[in-house]
This record gives C-alpha cells, structure tokens and sequence, in this order.
C-alpha cells in the first residue's frame, strides 16, 4: 500500500486560480513535475520564485552561505501577529542573538534535565486513552499529548494547569484560521499597509499572547525571587547574550514562547498523528515498535539509543510527511542557480514535502520503509535530501528535542495499545501551518 498522498496539478493554470489553491492547501497546488525537476520557476507579476530541489543548491543555501539567503518576509508576515519578532521569523545580527541566548538551553545534557517531564507527558497521553477505547481523532490526541511535553518541559506545568489548557484551546482556533500565506505573500505592499489577517486570526493571537505574557510574567518573579524551577523557561529567561551581556526582557520572552509552542506542539503532534496511521497502515511495522518497547521496558534517557527501529519510524514519517513542507528564503544579490540567473530579491523556495520524495534521489519515494536507512543508499539520502528541520545554521533548535520525544511517545503508546486502520477513511494530507489531515486521521485503537 502507498500512503496517501495528496493528487499534484498536471497542466496549466491561471495565475488567481493557483492563488486559491494555493491559499486552500499548498500540496496540491504544485505540479507533478517538482517531483523529478532540480529546479523550477515560478513568477507572478511583483516577484519570482525558485524552487530547488538540487542537493548542492540546497547546501549553498542552508549551509554554505546562510546569510546572504535571509527568510523571506513573504511567510513570516503571515505567521507575525503570534510571533510577533521571534526568533523564527528574525534575520541577521538579530537572529544571531536570538539563537546565542537560546541555543544553551536545548544543548545535548540539557535534553537528560528534560526527560522525565516528556516521560511524564507520555504517561498521561496513555492513561487518557485507556479511557476511551475505540475509534479516536489521533490528530487531537497528539496534539494534547505534544501540547503538554511543551507545558511540562517549558514552564513544569502539566497542560491540565489552567493558563496552559487556555492557550491550548486558543491555539486550536488559530490553527484553523491560519492558512501558511496571507494575501501581503503575493503583492508589494510596504510594511505600513494593513496585512490582511483575518479577524479571528488577530483575535486569536492576541488572545494566546496574553496567556503566554501571564506565564512569563510570573516566571520572572519566580527568578527574582529565587525560587524558580529548573526548566527550560528559567534557563532561556536567566541567560545573557554572551557579547552584550542582555537577557530577553518580557515581550521577546512572548514571542520565543509562541514560537516554541507553535514548533514544539505542532509539528510534533503533525508527526506522532501521521506515525501512528502509517503504523496502522502496516502492522508488521506497529509489532516491531511494541516488541522494542516491551523489550527496553522502563524507558530511560539511556535507553533511548536501543529504541532503534521505532527512531527510524519516525524519521520515515517526517520523511513522508514533514511537519513544515516549505522554507523560504530570499536572494540579497544577484544569484547564479543551473546557468539561471536569480535577480535580487527572489524567493527561493525549499521543499521537504518534494525533496524528500524526489525521483531522482530515493529508491520507492513514495512507499513507507522505516529499513531504508540501514542501507548505504539510505543513509546517503540522510545526508543529501532530508531536512525535515533545516539545515546549517538554522537547522530548528529543539531538532534533538524532537527526535527525543517522538520515538519515546511512539513506544509507549505503542507498547499500550494497537492502532488500526479504519478501511475507507483515509486521511487526506493538506497543509496548514504543518502538514495535517483534512478532516482528522480516526483510527480503532485497543489495549495490547
């Protein structure tokens, strides 16, 4: 069986006409021939864009010469009444002291410090599932379970505490009122002119904003007073730049925090929702992830290098379906890309969602095989075509993190329970601000 994959566009169409689709789901808007094309370009009547899939091209971008390719403005202005100046949509010297004072904070002993609080979150996302046997909405139960890691590894508060489940339920809303791009993506607007944010995209946001404002606020007092926790949140916030001595003051803090709700909750609960159905789809796959976990049994950060299979289960499902299908970036001079020249100011476009089902770079891009990266050819392809969190210098943050986190959660809600798919009800990829199911991924689940 091939995993569902959303239909690519053949042929031409009108520029508006792929401006709606685009708006309804990115995926689906694209031509087939991205697939096997290394580059191709797209030019609307304010700007061109580029997308490459060619692996040194990517690397020159991503790697080589990070700064002279900053984010485009063009997505960040989307996404910029809950980020506000974060450091997920800064550039240059402001980005760079963004990631001095954040960096510390997810380096590799400080991953063991946030163990437990993931194992804990892992527990909980079990026991509420023992309550209700049957068909469950996955995609919700994992948005749960990844929305409370982030609260319990942040701000050591489960997401039953009473601000966190708020800003849960908040961020709902504004997953579904957001698309990736606004309509100031596709015209030349200066900045003074309104963005063109939906009415409940700006209520939203500014709604999560106060609730994280208040968490921060009273972390604050909690260090003054000396008597804060030893989390992620106290270690972010008490940190100084190293080469001007400041720490976040409280409206930075606001926007790192929707940032690292938005990146840490989201795309991990896309991820887990999207593992779990492939391990529906192919059961021999759930059973060798159950028998690593029962193996392992008490899972601790030591263990985690033994849950082998069950890390490359993961890393097949973000292959498949990234959590973020599109980064864009801007060209700051003229550029040279396969004897074409890229005028100043060009969008140059990455896509994970086609470089990591590329034609021409991996052996059966579309089918689910967890194996492929025990072979030489698979592990090339690691290294030249899979960025499902970046690469080089703005290669994501909380990337260990992550890929702590998913195969822990996938061992023990795989080694409780089998998940098995509904015949008939398919999820449907779509992308929203990550890669979701259009309507849910349901699935029958029951205790082992």
């Amino acid at each position: 069986m091939i995993p569902p994959k959303p239909a690519a566009r053949s042929g031409k169409v009108s520029l508006w006409r792929y401006l709606k689709l685009f708006r309804q789901d990115i995926l689906s808007a694209q031509p087939s021939k991205l697939y096997h094309a290394w580059m191709a370009e797209f030019r609307t009547p304010f700007f061109r864009s580029y997308l490459v899939n060619q692996p040194d091209l990517i690397r020159t971008v991503l790697n080589q010469r990070p700064m002279d390719f900053p984010k485009s403005d063009r997505v960040g202005e989307g996404l910029r009444p809950l980020l506000g100046r974060s450091v997920f949509l800064t550039n240059g010297a402001e980005w760079q002291r963004q990631r001095r004072i954040i960096d510390p904070a997810f380096e590799g002993g400080r991953l063991r410090d946030t163990f437990a609080a993931m194992h804990a979150a892992g527990t909980a996302a079990v026991a509420r599932m023992r309550t209700r046997p049957g068909v469950i909405e996955i995609e919700e139960e994992m948005s749960h379970a990844a929305a409370d890691v982030i609260f319990r590894t942040l701000f050591s508060i489960p997401i039953e505490h009473e601000v966190a489940a708020k800003v849960f339920a908040q961020f709902r809303d504004y997953q579904r009122t957001q698309p990736i791009l606004n309509l100031a993506a596709f015209l030349p607007v200066p900045r003074w002119v309104p963005r063109f944010h939906r009415r409940r995209t700006r209520q939203t946001a500014h709604a999560i904003r106060a609730l994280i404002q208040q968490l921060t606020q009273e972390r604050i007092w909690q260090i003054e007073a000396g008597n804060a926790p030893d989390d992620l949140a106290t270690k972010i916030m008490s940190t100084p730049d190293p080469e001007s001595g400041r720490v976040f003051d409280t409206e930075e803090m606001v926007d790192q925090v929707a940032i690292f709700f938005l990146a840490g909750h989201e795309t991990s609960a896309s991820a887990l929702g999207w593992a779990l159905y492939l391990l529906a789809m192919f059961p021999d796959a759930q059973d060798r992830v159950a028998a690593e976990a029962a193996e392992v049994g008490e899972i601790g950060f030591s263990d985690m290098s033994k849950l082998r299979f069950t890390r490359d289960v993961f890393r097949e499902t973000l292959r498949l379906y990234p959590a973020v299908p599109m980064m864009v970036r801007e060209t700051t001079r003229p550029e040279t890309f396969r004897d074409r020249t890229l005028p100043k100011g060009s969008q140059v476009v990455l896509s994970p969602w086609h470089l990591h089902r590329h034609e021409r770079i991996w052996d059966r891009p579309d089918e689910f095989d967890p194996d492929r990266y025990a072979t030489e050819a698979g592990k090339q392809c690691l290294r030249d075509a899979y960025i499902p969190f970046s690469s080089g210098a703005r290669v994501c943050t909380g990337a260990g993190f992550a890929m702590v986190e998913g195969p822990l959660l996938l061992a023990l809600l795989v080694r409780a329970f089998r998940f098995e798919r509904i015949e008939g009800d398919d999820p449907v990829p779509v992308a929203y601000l990550t890669v979701r199911a259009r309507d849910g991924i349901r699935l029958r689940v029951s205790a082992r």
